[in-house]
């Protein structure tokens, strides 16, 4: 497997889709304590946790965060993603009330037409020297 940093959590991403870029700066952003680390699905290290990590019926197009040895999907990833960042978007845990099936429904929805409405590159494009230390291989 990959070497990865062993400080944070893993926040796998789609490297080619506009949403997602916008995801991983808001995460950047509101992330005062720089826990999480990054890295496209696409990139040896996404390719080599996904494979090791995902649980059966869960897709590999969406965002996956790994933590503590676990693998977390769709909403519950974007859940436990905003639980850590600064208020108020760590308020947004109480969005597990909802039943996963309707938020993993709502989340796909988006998945599905993220390209679509939001866009792609043709290649995942470098970060800034400011995060580079952040991101994985």
């Amino acid at each position: 497997m990959t070497e990865t940093r062993e400080d944070g959590p893993i926040v796998l991403f789609d490297g080619v889709c506009n949403l997602c870029h916008a995801a991983v700066r808001f995460i950047l952003a509101r992330d005062s304590e720089a826990r999480f680390r990054f890295a496209p699905l696409e990139s040896e290290t996404g390719r080599d946790l996904t494979t090791e990590g995902i649980r059966e019926g869960t897709s590999a197009d969406s965002v996956i965060l790994v933590e503590d040895g676990l693998t977390y999907a769709r909403s519950e990833a974007a859940i436990r993603i905003a639980s850590r960042l600064s208020l108020p978007w760590r308020a947004l845990v109480v969005l597990r009330v909802v039943p996963r099936p309707m938020r993993d429904g709502a989340y796909d929805l988006v998945a599905r037409n993220r390209y679509r409405w939001f866009g792609r590159k043709d290649f995942c494009p470098m970060p800034g020297e400011d995060v580079r230390d952040r991101f994985l291989g």
